[in-house]
């Protein structure tokens, strides 16, 4: 997708390679320890590499495919493979999934930016600066729309490299807090014995739905080669194979670390199995906040070129107008806002966008696109097959698993503000030793 002539702005493969793990890393960082918990450490980090392997496979495989077809965007790469169909399908898949994570940012940003809020200015409850909607609508409006009407990913560079900054923060304040916890952890009996790992454990599934959401940046492919200077196949297996290699040592220090601190007691989202009385670990709620509110942009960048594109009704990049962008940016940004104050529970529903979007676009569509317009042997076209297979493996047992997480759903499910037992336990590291309520809306 070339988003706009107007702007021909690029980077160096080393900028553009921050841009590249900007897109990889988002959130999905923090999930990871969850997904080692679900599969046990040792079975979590051969996946996680697998997964990673499997992930750069697929990224060069789509750009040999652009280079054979001559169609540089991921729609247009589909129309030449599969016809009206697959432009239709992969239109579709391409927006359901970034603006679900747009969604899924700002329910971060709400729900961690508030709490934090709460901490550091004593705010009431009933505080306007305290609701969801108050907090997100301010990021909106002074962060992710500035950014989003930028109009070519290679002025995002500067902003990946503050986020990609505010990762290795983050990832020292939770080795930091390791030290501190180990002693208050090996109290509280539901932990169990944390420092016994299971090699592997019955999770492994949902472990790779967790780590392929961690990895996906599929739709970004096209967006970040345009803004590659002077870029070429060879750039480009380049810069992909650092950028993975980059997101996935990131990726197991976390999940180390994350694990190792709380064991069987780890939440899908690391940073709540941390007391919000810890003013080190809100530091590292609201770097995480600002990070993935730098990684909204390019998930909405790839939301309006499918906008654009499908309102067109055709593949070739044509620059939008400046009030046309305006308008579509706009729209998306209206839209993400609203659900996102709508809801705090989008655990399922993210689910769902791993098996239904996530994994298709990352390893299944690729796969076919390839073997669909290349002429190389079949031996030659192997790995794409296996590639292929297991992305169709991956997405039917998760949406099994998806069916049945829905059929057993319960109101407790959604609950993301609720106090970790440890943090009932006054101990040095802790600030103060009150413990805060959240009855946050």
């Amino acid at each position: 997708m070339v988003m706009d002539g107007g702007d021909n702005l690029k980077n160096c493969p080393k900028f553009a390679s921050f841009n590249y793990i900007n897109s990889i890393i988002g959130s999905g960082v923090i999930g990871i320890p969850y997904a080692f918990n679900l599969s046990g450490v040792g079975m979590g980090v051969i996946l996680l590499a697998l997964v990673a392997i499997v992930t750069d496979y697929s990224l060069v495989l789509m750009l040999r495919s652009a280079h054979i077809s001559g169609s540089f965007s991921y729609q247009s790469l589909m129309k030449s493979a599969f016809g009206r169909y697959g432009f239709v399908v992969l239109s579709f898949l391409q927006f359901i999934y970034p603006f679900i994570a747009m969604i899924s940012y700002n329910i971060i940003v709400g729900d961690t930016a508030t709490k934090v809020l709460i901490r550091l200015f004593s705010l009431p409850n009933d505080s306007v600066f305290a609701q969801r909607y108050f907090v997100i609508a301010m990021a909106t409006i002074f962060i992710t729309t500035p950014l989003c009407m930028l109009r070519n990913v290679a002025r995002l560079a500067k902003a990946s490299i503050v986020s990609f900054i505010m990762v290795l923060v983050i990832f020292v304040t939770i080795v930091i807090r390791y030290e501190s916890l180990h002693d208050v952890m090996s109290t509280v009996t539901e932990v169990g014995n944390i420092n016994t790992w299971d090699f592997a454990r019955p999770g492994a599934i949902q472990a790779i739905g967790i780590m392929s959401f961690g990895f996906m940046c599929h739709h970004n492919v096209f967006l970040l080669y345009d803004s590659i200077e002077g870029a070429s196949q060879t750039i480009w297996n380049c810069v992909t194979h650092v950028a993975v290699t980059i997101s996935f040592l990131l990726m197991v220090a976390f999940g180390l670390v994350g694990y190792a601190t709380f064991g069987d007691l780890t939440q899908g989202d690391l940073l709540e199995n941390y007391c919000w009385n810890d003013d080190l670990i809100n530091i590292s709620r609201l770097l995480f906040s600002l990070t993935t509110l730098l990684t909204f942009p390019l998930e909405c960048m790839v939301t309006k070129a499918v906008v654009d594109q499908t309102l067109r009704g055709g593949t070739d990049p044509v620059p939008m107008s400046k009030k046309r962008h305006a308008i579509i940016t706009v729209s998306i940004l209206m839209a993400t806002y609203f659900v996102s104050i709508s809801t705090k529970c989008l655990g399922i529903a993210l689910e769902i966008n791993g098996v239904v979007a996530a994994i298709p676009l990352a390893f299944v569509l690729p796969a076919a696109i390839y073997i669909k317009i290349s002429n190389d042997s079949w031996k030659e076209k192997i790995p794409a097959y296996c590639l292929a297979l297991f992305g169709t493996i991956v997405a039917a047992s998760g949406i099994s698993l998806v069916v049945y997480e829905i059929l057993t759903f319960t109101a407790d499910s959604c609950e993301n503000d609720r106090i970790m037992d440890h943090c009932n336990i006054n101990d040095t590291y802790l600030p103060t030793g009150d413990i805060i309520q959240l009855p946050l809306n």
